[in-house]
């Protein structure tokens, strides 16, 4: 997972999205359906990147198999300092296939939530961009 991380923490976005595999599932700690597909979970970590302040991870955790990762990570969204983890598996290619992020506290993950509503729009679009 060092090449995601790495990446994330240097914000290259684009090697991001190059390790994410095409069925890619992300389920944000924020919306109640997860969003399936490259284009849409590349678009969503722009916008995570655009909100985010002073994000660090903080500690790395692996599963036996090596497909299994957690990333525990702090920032901030406006005056509100969070903690957050994000859970990611790797297909059989190596590629990440789900990424699961949880956040707290409730009043921060309320703060990312209207903040990245207010990306929605360009993130939509961004994704469409990748698609078409």
């Amino acid at each position: 997972m060092r090449a995601f991380r790495e990446a994330v923490e240097a914000g290259d976005l684009d090697t991001v999205e190059a390790l994410l595999a095409k069925d890619v599932v992300f389920t944000s700690p924020v919306a109640f359906a997860p969003y399936s597909g490259k284009a849409i979970t590349a678009a969503i970590l722009r916008g995570v990147a655009r909100v985010f302040e002073d994000f660090r991870y903080e500690q790395e955790l692996a599963g036996a198999d090596g497909r299994d990762h957690a990333l525990v990570f702090s920032a901030r969204v406006g005056d509100r300092a969070l903690t957050g983890c994000d859970f990611i598996h790797l297909d059989e290619e190596g590629l990440i296939d789900g990424l699961t992020v949880m956040v707290r506290p409730l009043s921060a993950a309320q703060a990312l939530a209207a903040a990245m509503g207010a990306q929605f729009d360009r993130i939509t679009e961004e994704a469409q961009a990748r698609i078409g």
